[in-house]
């Protein structure tokens, strides 16, 4: 009987780590560092499983501050520095952000700092915004299937499906 329901519970804990290694939008981080201080880019990163992501009825066009895009999945994306920062032509301080992503043309983002955290992903308000500053587009050389974000010293990085879209990055 002991037996049976060690059995059981093991074959529920294997399931479960399972489910949670499988998630939709799993965690994921990106880091950097600049001047001896660390920046990083907390996310969730969604996958394209095929869908059309970008188009007018594309997965982004549903949420309801779209043309706003949360950058990420689940909770909103979380941009941490500990030095105060340029990012592209934005000034922002050192402290928590979370970041958005304006679609108003699909073909040119504008990356948004808002100063509003701990948030859910579809939570934005615009009072919060710290600014925005525009993004320079590629393509990438093949689908990119799930979001990745990718710091350098000098630079903040996205990518997903057919897009890159990145903005310089620098000390202030």
């Amino acid at each position: 009987m002991i037996k049976n329901l060690l059995t059981c519970a093991a074959v529920a804990l294997l399931a479960a780590s399972s489910l949670s290694a499988q998630q939709p939008s799993p965690p994921a981080e990106a880091s950097t560092s600049i001047g001896g201080k660390a920046v990083s880019i907390k996310y969730h990163s969604p996958s394209v499983k095929g869908r059309d992501i970008f188009g007018p009825r594309g997965l982004i066009s549903g949420d309801r501050n779209y043309p706003i895009w949360r950058a990420g999945a689940n909770p909103a994306t979380l941009l941490h520095t500990e030095v105060d920062l340029k990012i592209g032509d934005l000034d922002v301080p050192a402290g928590d952000y979370s970041i958005y992503v304006s679609l108003e043309d699909v073909a040119n983002w504008v990356l948004v700092i808002n100063k509003q955290t701990g948030q859910w992903g579809l939570t934005y308000d615009m009072a919060q915004d710290l600014g925005r500053t525009k993004m320079t587009m590629s393509k990438p050389a093949s689908k990119v299937e799930s979001l990745k974000y990718t710091l350098s010293p000098n630079k903040l990085e996205l990518a997903w499906d057919d897009y890159v879209a990145s903005v310089p990055l620098a000390a202030k």
